[in-house]
This record gives structure tokens, C-alpha cells and sequence, in this order.
């Protein structure tokens, strides 16, 4: 994690596969207490940790290597035929950056979607606390981005801001209009962001080969994915490890 700070590192016990239901998993945790856990977030980032809520993690599963981190190399990237018209179907959108901080009418909206989108998995019927514990911290560089027609909201980007790259934490929208492909559209909106920022990335987190919720992140190319401890373009699927 660098030269100038030591962090501990814990290993979660056991614990059911949120992508697949047949496996188990194990996290590898960076100690949440530390002080220094904010200065060596950016770094954790390239090292293919990942942030949710207080805590920074990676997967550390005994027998299973499927979670891959994934980052766009946002001064190469060119949208698609496909992504030029999502940005054409969303043009009506105003997009407004507000502070990390749970509204009611941006729970309602998070509400909304987890339960039609992840009914059943755990994650659907949440209560407040269950949206603050998931999306921001106190020491997270986070922001809400928000897409708007006219006054109403129909998605969030939540976004971390770090000094050279952002973080695509997780993105929520209206379910009635999926056909605007939101979640395509926050993506693309990040990486316009980061490039009029002159980053280098934006981080997508963990993508899974053969996994339906993850195929769309493919679709971002040049893609970059980390195989032990260097980022190499992603011009087929790695290897199986």
C-alpha cells in the first residue's frame, strides 16, 4: 500500500456469493478504523480494491478468482454507436452534482429501484440506514450525481472523487424508464467528467465473465482489467483463473 503507511489487512469469514448463489466468498478488508484509510483509498483503488460504505475490500475467495477489477483509461475512450444514442435518447437530462447525503426523495428513488431490481437478493426492502451504510462514509470522497427531467429525479450516479480518477460506486434510476438506459448513461456522463478533469480512469469495479449484471461493462472500451498487480487492456476476456 505505499512506502510512508502500514494499514492492517483482515480477511472476512465466509459468507454466501452475491453474484453467484452456489459460491461462497471471502473479502480481504482494509482496517476501517485507520486513520491513514482515507490518504491510501486512490492507491487501494489501483491495487483493485473497491469501496462500500466504511469499508474498502477486494474479493480473497479460496477457490474462486471470477471477480476481475475493471477501469476505463478515460483519455482513449470513444463512445460506441450504441452509447451515442443513449447519449442522444438522454439529452432532455440536466445533470446536477449534490453532496453525499441521503433526501427523501432520493431514498424513495434508491427504494424504488432495489426492489424491482434486486427483488429477492437481499437487497430489496432496505431502510435508511441501509442506504447510508451502503453508499457514503464520512471520510469518502463522494458525490451524488444527479439526472433530472426538468424537476423530477430519475437517477443517481454515486461517485467518488479522487485526485486522478473517479469511482463508479453504484448508480440507482427510475425502473419505469429503463429504456433510457440510465446505467449506461451515468458511466458516460463519469468518463465525460473525468476527461474535462484531464483524470486518467474511471474505476468500474468488479466485472465477472459470463455474468449477465456485468456483461454491459464490456461494452466500455479501451478497458483495462488488473491481473495481479498490472492493468492490461482487456482485448478478449482473461484468462480463467
Amino acid at each position: 500500500m505505499g512506502t510512508q503507511h502500514n494499514i492492517r489487512v483482515f480477511q472476512t469469514a465466509e459468507h454466501g456469493c452475491g453474484y453467484w448463489p452456489e459460491r461462497l466468498a471471502r473479502d480481504l478488508v482494509l482496517d476501517p478504523s485507520d486513520p491513514s484509510l482515507p490518504a491510501l483509498y486512490p492507491n487501494a483503488l489501483s491495487l483493485g480494491f473497491r469501496r462500500s460504505g466504511g469499508h474498502v475490500y477486494r474479493p480473497h475467495c479460496n477457490a474462486c478468482r471470477a471477480c476481475i477489477a475493471v477501469r476505463v483509461p478515460v483519455r482513449e475512450f470513444r463512445p460506441s454507436r450504441s452509447q451515442r444514442r443513449c447519449l442522444q435518447r438522454n439529452a432532455d437530462l440536466s445533470v446536477r452534482v449534490s453532496p453525499a447525503r441521503r433526501t427523501g426523495e432520493i431514498f424513495d428513488l434508491y427504494r424504488r429501484y432495489v426492489d424491482t431490481r434486486h427483488a429477492g437478493g437481499g437487497m430489496d426492502a432496505p431502510m435508511p440506514v441501509d442506504f447510508d451504510g451502503f453508499l457514503a462514509c464520512g471520510w469518502s470522497p463522494t458525490e451524488f450525481v444527479e439526472f433530472r427531467l426538468g424537476e423530477e429525479l430519475l437517477g443517481v450516479a454515486v461517485t467518488d472523487v479522487l485526485p486522478d480518477a473517479l469511482s463508479a460506486v453504484y448508480t440507482f434510476y427510475a425502473p419505469e424508464v429503463a429504456e433510457r438506459s440510465l446505467g449506461t448513461y451515468a458511466i458516460l456522463m463519469q468518463i465525460a467528467r473525468a476527461q474535462r478533469e484531464d483524470r486518467q480512469h474511471l474505476y468500474l469495479g468488479f466485472w465477472l465473465d459470463q455474468h449477465p449484471k456485468m456483461h454491459y461493462k464490456q461494452g466500455f472500451r479501451p478497458l483495462e482489467y488488473l491481473d495481479g498487480r498490472d492493468w492490461k487492456p482487456l482485448a478478449a476476456p482473461p484468462p480463467a483463473r
